[in-house]
């Protein structure tokens, strides 16, 4: 699989057919963005971020390098988006710029992506398009058509893309769930009306794909909560994603069923619950209390909902486990409810702040220890009804990590389907013919560097994985007309010693004497002192430390 280095590769004439590219999102959780090619002209569906996880410590929020396509934009039919999680539309804000599309999504996901847009000041300058769940539109020569899904955030659609090779079912998230308690019930009928009119392929979720039975409903975590709220003692903090609409309405039913208050904490929380209000979805909710006004309600009469369920650095949830958040406080007595799935590679920043709470008295309940939590995603035995209504020629797995693929891939073949494994990156072509990969396209990630955005594996994040691990050294010396130094050159390493001390004395005298033993040409020639002066700090540095860290030198010449 080949590795973007940032840049647009050149355009050049792509093969005909009806064709597939994930960019992201196979092979991985998170960072979803899939193309689809007809005859030169390309279809995006979904544009999400994803987290960077412990084994990218300089960076904490990825996206899929979207240079394939951005060197196509001309012919970009629109990017179609499938629901509103942050994994499918967390990207578009801050990728838009590169592909400059038309943006298609139901009115739920158009409202969020508002606020986006509005705050990465786009909000002019995208072509929003709105599409009611289960609509029809056309981007020639795609006919596209949504088809209401059941997921953990309303007005979930799967998309079908008709081209003349045939059709494709791309599923999104879904689930079957009887009673999702916010939005509409997988479509049914409509799917196996699909599949009447044949189905050449389907692109499958395949996050639960190891999960034997099925995923459960909404209404058992709903009762659960509620049991749990009545008898709870205390402050109660219950965290959950904000996208999971359902979630939130059954938390605030359980907190009002114990006449307990409501406050949101956290900017997602209030973003999410004006969108769904917004959009029609829980106008029976109460007045939510504001932030500022916790402290005046009673503990056995406050229920708070919290943002951080993920154990984010900076989530509501991790401040009020470090005792920073400045109205929020849990202690002793207190209960803190994770309502949510461990995302893989959150693990150890979920543990933290789970035992940060732990520490100051808080009773933590997890979906191990009571119902708190059902996957918005199929199991097993939802994977083989939904393969019997859709009736593909062909599945490809995509949305998990390649266990989550492999396991959906061997279930297809079990149920008599063929199925196609990829990979991110694999041009698979669907039709004319056998589907088979004919290409690779370039792929990589995206670190989300506060209003940046830059190659994972660039210049910027190997520096700050460097600076990590090995700190930075910077030198400062003052020198006169011609080279020589003049009064006490200085050196600071944040991260390899404390200032000042005696090592940092040691160092600056051990720096001084180098420079000044340098040749008189190189005293002379600015570019060639600053040169020798860096080498020196890496050398000096490296005896003491035996490490290599970024190095600095600033020469002020009198």
């Amino acid at each position: 699989m080949a590795v973007s280095s940032g840049k647009p590769p050149v355009t050049r004439n792509d093969p005909s057919g009806f064709l597939f590219v994930p960019l992201g999102g196979t092979g991985e959780i998170g960072m979803n963005f899939n193309l689809y090619g007809c005859d030169g002209a390309w279809l995006a569906v979904d544009c999400g971020m994803g987290f960077a996880g412990p084994e990218n410590p300089e960076a904490e929020l990825l996206l899929a390098d979207p240079a394939f396509i951005v060197a196509r934009r001309e012919n970009l039919r629109g990017l179609v988006i499938t629901h509103s999680h942050e994994d499918h539309i967390g990207g578009v804000a801050r990728l838009w710029p590169q592909l400059r599309c038309p943006v298609y999504a139901t009115p739920f996901t158009a409202a969020l992506l508002r606020r986006k847009l509005s705050e990465a000041g786009l909000g002019r300058e995208v072509k929003l398009q709105i599409i009611k769940p289960g609509g029809s539109f056309e981007l020639a020569p795609f006919a596209l058509r949504y088809i209401n899904m059941t997921h953990s955030t309303p007005e979930a659609q799967s998309l079908a893309i008709t081209t003349s090779y045939g059709t494709v079912l791309h599923t999104g998230d879904w689930k079957f769930d009887p009673h999702p308690l916010v939005g509409a019930m997988t479509d049914e009928a409509g799917l196996s009306a699909l599949g009447d009119a044949g189905v050449l392929a389907m692109i499958s979720d395949s996050t639960n794909a190891t999960v034997d039975g099925h995923s459960g409903s909404e209404r058992d975590v709903k009762k659960s909560l509620t049991a749990l709220v009545g008898d709870l003692p205390g402050r109660i903090a219950i965290t959950c994603f904000a996208s999971n609409v359902a979630r939130v309405s059954s938390v605030v039913e359980a907190g009002v069923a114990a006449g307990r208050h409501v406050a949101l904490i956290g900017r997602s929380l209030g973003n999410y619950v004006a969108a769904a209000q917004e959009t029609g979805y829980l106008q029976d909710a109460p007045d939510f209390i504001p932030e500022e006004d916790i402290g005046s309600i009673p503990d056995d009469n406050l229920l708070l909902l919290v943002t951080g369920s993920q154990g984010e650095p900076r989530s509501a949830m991790a401040r009020i486990a470090a005792d920073t958040h400045r109205y929020a406080v849990l202690g002793e007595g207190d209960t803190a409810i994770f309502s949510s799935r461990m995302i893989p590679g959150n693990e150890k920043a979920i543990a933290a702040v789970q035992d940060a709470l732990v520490r100051r008295g808080v009773d933590v309940i997890t979906d191990e220890d009571e119902l708190t939590h059902v996957s918005g995603h199929p199991a097993r035995d939802e994977l083989c009804k939904l393969y019997k209504l859709v009736r593909p020629k062909y599945l490809v797995p995509t949305h998990g990590e390649w266990r989550h693929l492999s396991a959906q891939a061997d279930l297809a073949e079990e149920e008599g389907l063929t199925a196609v494994r990829l990979e991110n990156g694999d041009m698979l072509r669907l039709a004319p013919g056998i589907p088979e990969v004919i290409d690779s396209v370039p792929t990589g990630r995206m670190a989300i560097d506060g209003t940046n955005i830059v190659p994972l594996k660039g210049g910027v994040m190997s520096a700050r994985r460097r600076m990590l691990f090995n700190g930075v050294v910077i030198g400062s010396a003052a020198v006169d007309a011609n080279g020589r130094v003049v009064g006490e050159p200085r050196i600071s390493a944040p991260g390899l010693f404390d200032q000042p001390d005696r090592l940092q004395r040691e160092l600056e005298g051990e720096f001084r004497d180098l420079l000044e033993d340098l040749p008189a040409s190189a005293h002379r020639d600015e570019a060639a002192f600053t040169e020798a002066a860096c080498s020196i700090l890496r050398r000096i540095v490296g005896k003491r430390f035996g490490k290599r860290p970024i190095v600095e030198a600033h020469i002020l010449r009198l």
